[in-house]
């Protein structure tokens, strides 16, 4: 199963745009209020902190590109931001059967894949996902593959213990 959501590329570009601008402009109003006009008292700060109220909801949810591959014998897991200079691309590719166990993080405003594999130095590793930005039917059939996977791993390791 492919899953990705590389076709809202360009909205959420045109949304970090936009937070980008919206924190220039109450920079901008806040500097000429407060130096200069003083018309709005204390609450010339709220030009200040709403839209880093934006900005840091925005980028805290994490990277908004998310895409999965569970076609063959691997399972690939691309995660990225729009803007590529924020934080580093995440790409990880492993055979099925090492997946272990998944958990999602459902929180407020952000939402997290974990994903629990099989390592040789340790005995596992877990492997962190922003997913933040996928509807909730994509959410649904991610949650669907994966259990999907780790169903036919349990299975392959009970006909070989039998």
């Amino acid at each position: 199963m492919r899953l990705n959501n590389k076709n809202k590329a360009d909205y959420f570009n045109f949304l970090s745009t936009l937070v980008i601008v919206v924190w220039v402009f109450g920079l901008t109003a806040f500097l000429f209020e407060y130096f200069i006009y003083d018309y709005f008292g204390w609450s010339q700060w709220l030009l200040l902190i709403i839209p880093l109220l934006l900005m840091g909801i925005f980028f805290f949810r994490g990277r908004q590109i998310f895409e999965y591959d569970s076609d063959g014998e691997a399972l690939n897991f691309k995660n990225r931001n729009v803007i590529s200079f924020l934080d580093k691309n995440l790409n990880d590719e492993f055979p099925k059967y090492k997946l272990l166990h998944y958990e999602v993080i459902n929180g407020l405003v952000l939402k997290r894949l974990y994903l629990t594999i099989a390592s040789k130095r340790s005995n596992s590793l877990i492997l962190r996902y922003d997913i933040s930005y996928l509807s909730k039917k994509e959410l649904n059939d991610l949650k669907f593959s994966l259990s999907k996977v780790i169903k036919n791993n349990k299975e392959k390791k009970s006909t070989q213990i039998s």
